[in-house]
């Protein structure tokens, strides 16, 4: 491999240059100290879990003068046979150990040799674990460093940074799965990484070495050594950031707004793109031309060439991806000009920038420049990276500090090499680290008070680079926040992609709602702070000896005072709003979603609730008026001083412009509400207006801004009709002729590799106590039928809490495992349990009814005991009602069927799949819309069964699949 193809893609000349020469360039170098009497060492282990595994090989050598001076190998006996798949990747067999030392004696023998020298391992965290794991293994030595932390502070352009991979670029000694290879691999590898280090900005390795010197840190004394090479050198982040900035000169691409027209290629070449040995087979070699992908791509490019709009409901199978990227890949390339796609989950966006992306870059004529776009809280903010690097204040982390300055460290050297690029591949341990402390949200971001702001910026400055790509992917989140900024957060992209379309106008609701809540109120409050903390303690402390301290300080005072009653006024709002609720009969389990109508209004309630929420509009509007008389005047002399307060007063006016639009209530663009958590005696509440009509909004602040829109899902059509979903998100108020809707099926076997039964005959969900205890027999009979493997889909979390009490125990007695969502629990862990474990089952809420992904025997049966329509006292829906006739009809009933279809999808993820949807809601077959959702499935059938037999049913199913396998 070489250097061009092991680094980043982006990554600037001087970067790639400085790695090429590595090799060379180290061959003369010499570190001293740091490779004197340092161990580099490397272990075998019979597994990955140090509670179940052992040790069989331990290797270790002494540098002297970078060169190896003493080696010490052992195998080492482990209390079992070592497990045959780990005998085929190291070729450590049973007889190899079985007259080693034991592991007790391996490691005396061991600290022996390291006689308490710094020991170096690439990932030495799992190493270390191991060896301390054995009794007397602590001894070894208490200084581990870790080289593949260590890389990615020396390289961190690399697109890999195992050992393999550094050692194959560098042309050290090759990495096998055997300890003592590894260890003359890591030999080379780390004067590798020493000389790379050396090539940091002049200056950094002092900064680096004098972070916070109370915590300990295993590389403090590395980064000493290297800062006497520079001795006085004063490191600046900012030129830094302009230098590799100015490396980084590419053009910006062309508006499409200014092209007359757009060129695309004809639709039999897109056709030939797709055929046997074309551009998507050499991408896929065992690629198999698709009829329905070959439609959809020839329909995007239509779509693109007379810039209209699509809407294109694929089945699962249908290869939407790589429909879309070949011809927008082609728009951008014959155009000049940049397209975008925008997912709802990072799962799509990772594989369209990790996957599908870089192997049409290699096989596009000319290649393809793409980049990602993500949210503010995914880059680094340099601003307080720096103000942390400088910071004598603790470091917050519930687990071991060191590990954030290592997260510091590879943010500096990363965004020294990297024009942009986010924090989500830097390898860092998160689990110890406090992302808050490195990250900024949209709302606390300095903007123009910063130094950064915009180029040398990650966030801002990768709008910039952005506009450079041929092919931009971001997500649903930042696309809807760029259309409510007003087009300042994205370039100017004409031509969109919308994967995962059915998700469109819930996240656009989401992202425009207007809220104000007690815990971001205590926020705003607690970072402005007072006389002795937060933003304004600081600022009466950096301002106390300035030549206008009079002035400055009775300022300070007046916005501190000002600042403080607001506090109070707004604690007084959120008391009120617990007591509203109270007053007021609102459904919901736990945590109560109040509709703020016409009849609340004209209440009583409403207008003891108005008097200290008028209180708190004038207190926040004086405390603005300070707080921005403060920043003006400080601002003019000392601009840094004053950026937090700046951040305060722009949140601290959100709040109160939110307050009173949700007081006022007389736009009516919006519905009102609020929230409380039963729960809790206090904290939690919210006030909150969202947006009614998306469509409205998306027709008349988007659509008139771009060309085409390609929307796509497999989940957006009811019943063969697109009405719902264009009416949704505007298309219908486009004028006629500017848009197209189709549906192409998939190419997996539905009818006969998936089976939907209807229990017919259960209680009205209605009749709670009959609906529970008949659920519950069925549950038990569905689990024991299948074996488990079974995932149930609740609407609300009583029911399932309920029922788990219920059936679990039941289960438990047969040997199959359950799981429940409670709360507080880790939707990522009980997936994670779900896939690991073939058998078992799971009771879950929201997060699972889409974009969960379990195929194979992981997931045969999906369960959904009752219909997910919106509860009557929905927000939403009640305004709905009050403005529309039918308005169940047009919104909730179609909201419902598209969700049933979203985890009816969950059980047939690929060709070889297959599984039993269970609908165990009677109105499916008692109530005439239950044909909405039947006939909205992929199958063609379904079988309506009494509850009493579903279990013998799916026995039977069941055996007869198995048996054709």
């Amino acid at each position: 491999m070489t250097i061009d193809e092991a680094v980043l893609p982006g990554t600037p000349a001087f970067v790639v240059e400085a790695y090429a020469t590595l090799a060379e360039r180290a061959k003369t170098r010499e570190f001293g100290l740091l490779e004197e009497d340092v161990i580099i060492l490397d272990t075998e282990t019979t597994g990955l879990s140090v509670q179940e595994n052992e040790l069989i090989e331990i290797s270790a050598a002494r540098l002297s003068r970078g060169k190896i001076a003493e080696r010490f190998d052992t195998f080492v006996k482990p209390s079992g046979l070592i497990p045959p798949e780990i005998t085929q990747l190291t070729h450590i067999t049973n007889a190899d150990v079985a007259h080693a030392p034991t592991a007790r004696e391996a490691v005396a023998k061991l600290a022996e040799f390291v006689q308490g020298c710094p020991v170096v391992a690439h990932n030495a965290t799992f190493d270390r674990t191991f060896i301390e794991a054995v009794r007397g293994g602590v001894n070894v030595s208490d200084i581990w460093i870790d080289s593949l932390a260590l890389s990615r502070i020396a390289l961190p352009r690399l697109s890999s940074h195992k050992l393999s991979s550094i050692a194959e670029l560098f042309g050290c000694s090759s990495v096998s799965h055997r300890a003592g290879d590894d260890v003359d691999a890591l030999a080379g590898v780390w004067h590798i990484l020493l000389t790379a280090l050396s090539d940091l900005p002049a200056g950094l390795a002092a900064r680096l070495a004098d972070m916070h010197p109370d915590v300990p840190w295993a590389y403090r004394p590395i980064f000493s050594y290297l800062a006497q090479e520079t001795p006085g050198a004063v490191f600046s982040l900012a030129s830094a950031r302009t230098e590799v900035i100015n490396a980084d000169a590419a053009p910006d691409k062309v508006d499409a707004n200014d092209l007359p027209g757009i060129q695309m290629p004809r639709a039999d070449e897109i056709e030939a793109a797709f055929a046997p040995g074309g551009l998507v087979n050499r991408m896929y070699p065992a690629y198999e031309p698709r009829a329905e992908q070959i439609e959809m791509a020839v329909e995007v490019r239509d779509a693109l060439a007379t810039a209209s709009h699509r809407v294109i409901e694929a089945g699962t199978g249908v290869g939407k991806s790589i429909a879309y990227l070949v011809p927008l890949a082609e728009a951008a390339k014959r155009n000049n000009i940049t397209v975008g796609v925008a997912t709802k989950s990072n799962n799509l966006a990772d594989q369209l920038m990790f996957h599908e992306l870089p192997r049409l870059a290699r096989e596009l004529e000319g290649g393809l420049a793409y980049c990602a776009l993500k949210g503010y809280d995914h880059y680094p903010c340099l601003r307080k990276l720096e103000r942390m690097s400088r910071s004598a204040s603790e470091i917050h982390t519930t687990k071991d500090p060191a590990d954030t300055l290592t997260a510091m460290a590879v943010i500096y050297a990363y965004v020294c090499q990297s024009p942009d690029g986010d924090l989500d591949s830097l390898g860092i341990r998160w689990r110890s680290v406090n992302r808050q402390d490195l990250t900024t949200g949209s709302r606390e971001c300095a903007r123009r008070l910063c130094p950064f702001f915009p180029d040398r910026c990650l966030v801002h400055g990768a709008r910039r680079r952005a506009a450079r790509a041929d092919v931009v992917v971001t997500n649903h989140s930042l696309l809807f926040r760029n259309v409510a900024a007003e087009g300042k957060i994205l370039p100017p992209i004409r031509h969109w992609v919308v994967d995962e379309a059915h998700a469109v106008e819930r996240e656009a609701r989401r992202q425009w709602a207007v809220t104000v809540s007690s815990d971001e109120s205590r926020s705003v409050f607690e970072r402005l702070g007072g006389e002795r903390s937060g933003a304004l303690g600081q600022v009466t402390r950096d301002l106390a000896a300035s030549d206008a301290a009079t002035l400055y300080m009775g300022l300070t005072a007046k916005a501190i005072a000002a600042t403080n009653r607001a506090s109070i006024a707004m604690a007084g709002v959120f008391d009120a709003v617990r007591e509203l609720s109270a007053q007021v009969r609102s459904g919901g389990y736990d945590q109560t979603n109040t509709w703020v109508g016409p009849e609340l209004r004209g209440s009583s309630g409403w207008a003891q609730f108005c008097v200290p929420a008028q209180v708190a509009l004038d207190a926040l509007e004086a405390a603005d008026h300070t707080l921005v008389a403060l920043v003006q005047t400080v601002g003019e002399e000392r601009p840094e001083a004053v950026v937090d307060v700046a951040d305060g007063e722009r949140r601290l006016k959100e709040l109160l412009e939110g307050l009173r639009l949700i007081v006022e209530g007389t736009d009516e663009r919006y519905v009102y509400s609020f929230q409380v958590n039963r729960r809790s005696k206090a904290g939690g509440e919210s006030l909150c207006a969202e947006r009614m009509d998306i469509g409205e909004a998306l027709s008349t602040q988007w659509f008139p801004e771009v060309k085409s829109v390609i929307f796509t899902s497999a989940t957006v059509s009811i019943s063969d009709s697109f009405d719902h979903f264009n009416h949704a998100i505007g298309l219908d108020r486009l004028p006629s002729g500017t848009s197209r809707a189709l549906h192409l099926d998939s190419s997996y076997d539905f009818d006969s590799n998936m089976a939907v039964v209807v229990a017919g005959d259960l209680p009205d969900p209605r009749n709670r106590d009959a609906y529970i205890s008949a659920l519950e027999k069925l549950l038990v009979d569905v689990h024991r039928a299948m074996g488990g493997s079974t995932l149930t889909l609740f609407t609300n979390r009583r029911d399932m809490e309920e029922l788990y009490d219920l059936v679990e125990p039941q289960l438990a007695a047969d040997g199959l495992e359950l799981n429940c969502q409670q709360r507080g629990s880790s939707p990522k862990r009980l997936r994670d349990r779900f896939l690991s474990e073939k058998a078992s089952s799971l009771f879950a809420l929201k997060a699972f009814w889409e974009g969960f992904d379990a195929s194979g025997e992981t997931l045969r049966c999906v369960v959904i005991p009752k219909l997910p329509f919106a509860s009557p006292t929905d927000p939403l829906s009640c305004e709905r009602n009050l403005r529309e006739d039918r308005a169940w009809a047009r919104y909730a009933l179609p909201d419902a069927v598209l969700e049933v279809k979203q985890a009816a999808g969950r059980l047939i993820r690929s060709s070889s799949d297959t599984g039993v949807l269970v609908l165990a809601d009677s109105r499916l077959v008692s109530k005439g819309y239950g044909k909405k959702f039947l006939s909205s499935l992929p199958v063609t059938s379904y079988q309506r069964i009494e509850a009493a037999q579903v279990g013998h049913y799916l026995e039977l199913w069941r055996r007869s699949h198995e048996r054709k396998r």
